[in-house]
């Protein structure tokens, strides 16, 4: 049980440092993913993005509640794949809450009528935390010539 439970603090912790992931939402046949900025809130095992009602992720939710998050910070190497089930909310209150600098790009302040809550209840998880770009390219350097598996780091799945 501890170790689910490590692995889970792992996905928060990643999600939460990367912050920004790609929301992928279900169109008819079709996946669509646009980049939104995520609110990550553990105590209430969701994550949040403020959205416009405009937007058509509000249709697509609405026939399509199952969602994917790809946070990734190539970089550093670290990705987390988040799937869950998305809601549209109208949380005033909230949207105060989660009102950032982020949102001041698309909106002039927290009272516009046309904001609206995502929330995205996390079902499962997988994680991928390797050592970084030079570790990683030593250690695959390193596997081809002995011909073994290289090390990248840890990776798990979780069911959140």
């Amino acid at each position: 049980m501890a170790h689910e439970e490590d692995d889970a603090a792992k996905v928060w912790d990643l999600a939460e440092k990367i912050g920004f992931c790609m929301l992928t939402t279900q169109s008819g046949s079709d996946l669509r993913a646009r980049p939104m900025s995520a609110y990550s809130e553990r105590i209430d095992n969701a994550f949040y993005f403020l959205t416009d009602v405009a937007s058509h992720k509000d249709e697509e939710i609405a026939r399509y509640p199952n969602v994917c998050l790809a946070f990734a910070d190539s970089k550093g190497q670290k990705y987390v794949s988040v799937s869950g089930t998305a809601e549209i909310q109208n949380d005033r209150e909230k949207i105060r809450d989660l009102w950032a600098t982020p949102a001041k790009a698309w909106w002039d302040n927290a009272d516009d009528p046309s904001i609206r809550i995502l929330k995205v209840t996390p079902s499962f998880a997988e994680y991928w935390d390797s050592p970084g770009t030079i570790i990683s390219y030593i250690k695959m350097a390193a596997a081809a010539v002995s011909n073994s598996r290289p090390d990248m780091g840890e990776t798990a799945k979780v069911e959140m």
